[in-house]
């Protein structure tokens, strides 16, 4: 089955949502499902080397995309808000993030059995 996961989030924003989508996402891949991430709106920060977890938080969620890329889950981050999106602005993405597209996006809605949004 392939799986789409669609982030909109700032990665720290006073709640776990990114921190489940993430741990959803590490369930699925072991359980032998095919995952993909795209990053738009807030959630491009979590695919900058700036993002670091604020003091007290207990979770490094650039490590766990990280550690999915390392795992073979394809990653795409949109381009249009590297400039508009994100506390990081115009900071560049990190290897393994790739800057993606709409058109993009719009072909992997198209193509995936289930697309989930956070």
């Amino acid at each position: 089955m392939s799986i789409l996961m669609i982030f909109n989030r700032q990665p720290y924003d006073s709640t776990d949502v990114t921190w489940n989508a993430l741990r959803l996402a590490q369930t699925l891949v072991k359980q032998g499902e095919t995952v993909r991430i795209f990053l738009m709106n807030d959630s491009v920060d979590l695919a900058r080397e700036s993002c670091i977890p604020p003091e007290g938080y207990d979770q490094d969620l650039k490590a766990m995309l990280k550690a999915l890329i390392a795992s073979h889950v394809e990653v795409e981050v949109c381009g249009t808000c590297m400039a508009r999106c994100g506390i990081h602005r115009n900071e560049p993405y990190y290897e393994g993030a790739n800057t993606s597209t709409m058109a993009k996006l719009g072909q992997w809605v198209a193509q995936s059995d289930k697309v989930l949004t956070f």
